[in-house]
Formats: C-alpha cells, structure tokens, sequence
C-alpha cells in the first residue's frame, strides 16, 4: 500500500471512529442520563452547569493539550490528533440535530454496555490508525509511549478521576452504570488495538523437530524457528521448534504434529499481534484437509 493510500485510510478510519464514539455518547450517554470520563466527561459537566454544547467545548478544552501534545507527539501523530478532534467536535455537533433515538427502554445496564461498545469501538480504530480524539487521548498516549503502560488502563485512570467529580450531578445509581460503561471502554479499546483475534505461537519440543518444522512450513505455509535448548533432567539438547499460527490453525497444527510424534509437547502461547509474511502481508492459500 501506498503512503498516501495508507494516509487516506487512516484518516477514513479516524473518521468513522469518530462518528461512532460522537454516536454513543449523544444517543446513549447523554440521551440516559450517563456520564463520562476524560475530557468528555469534563464538557458533559459543562453542558450540565452552563448548557454549553460539547461540540463546541470538546476543541476550547483541547487547545492547551494539544500544545502540550505538539512536544511529545510529533509531526504526523499531532496531525492526526487535530483531525481526529476536529471530527469529533463536528460528529458531536450532527449526531446532536439527527432526530433518531435508540429504543432500549432506559434500561441502565445495556446503556452502560452500548456506551463502552460504542466509544471503545470507535476510539480503538483511532488509536489503530495513529490518531486520537484529543483530551486525555493525548496524555494516554504520551504516557504510553514513555513507559509501556496501555492507553486503555490509562484512560481508566483519568475516567476515575472525572467521574469522582460527576457525582456533583449522578446519583449513585447512575455513577455504577457509568463506570460500568467505563470499564467496557477500557476492554473494547485494548481489543480493537490488539485486533480481531489473537495469533498464537506454538513451542514444539520434540527428537523429530525438523520433521514438523518442514511439515508445518509445507502444509501450513507458517515460517518456524529453531531454538536450541537443554533437558533439565537428563541434560540432552533438543532443537525446540517455534511457530505463530491463526487461532483458527491450532486444531490442525496439532493433529500435524501428532501426525509426526505422538510423544511431541506442545506448550501453545498468545500472541496479540503478529506482524510480517502470512499475517500483514497476503499469504496463500493452504490445503484444507489434513494429509491431501
């Protein structure tokens, strides 16, 4: 793919995250009574106090951030954060005057899960993408580019904090459905950052390594690794093999192996990205019945 082609659906994507978090915040945050965290929490409680629209306090807040951000963030990544802000406030602003209401019957428990559905969703394909929507977005990312520590427990943090403060207007009721809704967020982000399913790696220790390495190299069309070891009984080196395959290869894989040595041990790992040949680039495609 192109730079400016990835450039396109990086913006694409950020726009569509976009619509979809401004969509869960007005049809189910502010259309049952829910708070939120972050900067957005902070323009629901001026919209609460002042009447003012979020759509227009969600860029007044984040000027200073995005200044802060212009330090840490780079270039692209600050670009990227204008747009997605700028998007959001004009969601905000268009979902606000669409008449279209959500008919769950006010039914506090699925408000609380749609919220988290809807604005982890559409913040994790932001994030995905390099972008952010601005607000506390910003210190997440900064924080964990600095230290490791993954956005989504960060944003839990910082919804903690501003959610502490919305009880000037929730009662309690209303403060557990939205941290509820809080907590799905931080779930669905750290899911959709990860991606749709989880590889896995597969640890093979076996006396007939080199033939499941070529197995799975032919039938599988995964690439292996050898990774010497050494017996912590008997003291003998082994050629360990090292494979990442789909979720949905490891029921063949193991059959592949036992095909081989029954007496194999496998140790199967998760593995939440897998970049290169066979996952981010085409790969072909493999016999789908064992042995033909």
């Amino acid at each position: 793919m192109s730079r400016n082609m990835r450039v396109c659906l990086d913006l694409l994507m950020i726009v569509i995250g976009c619509a979809l978090y401004g969509f869960g915040l007005v049809y189910i945050n502010i259309a049952n009574h829910l708070a939120e965290g972050g900067v957005t929490g902070i323009t629901l409680l001026i919209r609460y106090w002042w009447h003012v629209d979020p759509a227009y306090s969600t860029v007044l807040l984040n000027i200073p951030l995005l200044i802060v951000g212009y330090k840490f963030l780079g270039k692209r990544a600050l670009a990227y954060t204008i747009f997605g802000t700028l998007m959001l406030s004009a969601w905000l602003w268009i979902w606000q005057r669409v008449p279209l209401s959500i008919d769950i019957h006010h039914d506090l428990f699925i408000s609380g899960v749609l919220a988290g559905l809807f604005g982890g969703f559409g913040s994790g394909l932001i994030y995905r993408h390099g972008g952010t929507t601005g607000g506390t977005d910003v210190v997440a990312r900064i924080v964990e580019q600095q230290t490791g520590v993954p956005m989504g427990r960060t944003l839990l943090i910082f919804d903690a904090i501003v959610l502490t403060i919305s009880v000037t207007y929730l009662n309690l009721e209303l403060m557990m459905y939205t941290l509820l809704g809080a907590y799905v967020f931080s779930r669905i982000v750290n899911f959709t950052l990860d991606g749709a399913y989880a590889a896995k790696g597969v640890l093979i220790v076996s006396d007939h390594s080199q033939a499941i390495a070529t197995a799975i190299m032919n039938d599988l069309e995964r690439g292996t690794t050898f990774l010497h070891a050494e017996g912590g009984f008997a003291h003998d080196r082994k050629q360990v093999v090292y494979a990442v395959v789909a979720s949905t290869e490891i029921a063949y894989t193991k059959r592949l192996i036992e095909a081989i040595d029954p007496h194999a041990f496998i140790s199967i790992l998760d593995v939440h990205e897998a970049l290169g040949e066979g996952f981010t680039y085409q790969k072909k495609r493999r016999r789908l019945l064992f042995g033909h």
